[in-house]
């Protein structure tokens, strides 16, 4: 189900999601990055920094610059002091009781983009990772998971459509997806930015 190949195909397609060995992917053409501050308790119980780094949202055969910031795995979350869980393998869906924090970078869409299959991304989600209730996607990037999705939108203007409406959202907005079709399709000129954490959920 977190097979790479299935995790590659995500990040070539999706959003959140979704999104993520491209993130990871050697020689693949970084379209920005973000300063990411991790923190830990030390020997001592003081507060210390654990990670002050550069990282680099890195697009795949797509264009959508990901990265993934902190994945967790258990609930309640996991704490580590050591290992940087940012290299959590993951896919599109989040963890089993887990969460993943993640940046994506999304360029204007291409008409190339437009002409596919509107099931395209929903097919590689796959059927064990979709939820049973919820209506055929109507766009490629169409797609719905078994989580819940907090997104705001960092930089820039982008598009959020479902299946029967459009909302246009810009620069300090919020969305929170509850397991939903949902596409997220850039029509200004402009990249826009989208910070996303994502919760696994019950079937809805």
């Amino acid at each position: 189900m977190r097979r790479l190949s299935t995790v590659y195909a995500l990040t070539v397609l999706a959003t959140a999601a979704a999104t993520t060995v491209g993130a990871t992917a050697q020689n693949a053409p970084a379209t920005g990055e973000v300063r990411r501050v991790v923190t830990k308790l030390d020997s001592a119980g003081k507060a210390i920094v654990m990670f002050d780094n550069q990282v680099p949202l890195v697009a795949g055969r797509s264009p959508n610059g990901t990265a993934e910031m902190w994945v967790t795995t258990k609930s309640p979350a996991q704490l580590s002091f050591v290992d940087d869980l940012a290299h959590t393998k993951i896919g599109l869906q989040p963890p089993r009781n887990g969460t993943v924090f993640k940046i994506i970078d999304f360029p204007p869409i291409s008409a190339e983009i437009e002409k596919r299959p509107p099931d395209m991304l929903q097919k590689i989600v796959g059927a064990e990772n979709t939820p049973r209730k919820g209506h055929p996607p109507t766009h490629p990037y169409m797609h719905r998971t078994r989580s819940v999705d907090y997104a705001i939108i960092l930089t820039g203007e982008i598009e959020m459509m479902l299946d029967d409406q459009t909302l246009k959202l810009k620069t300090g907005d919020v969305v929170v997806q509850q397991a939903t079709n949902h596409a997220w399709i850039n029509r200004s000129n402009a990249v826009a930015r989208v910070a996303f954490v994502l919760l696994e959920s019950e079937e809805p």
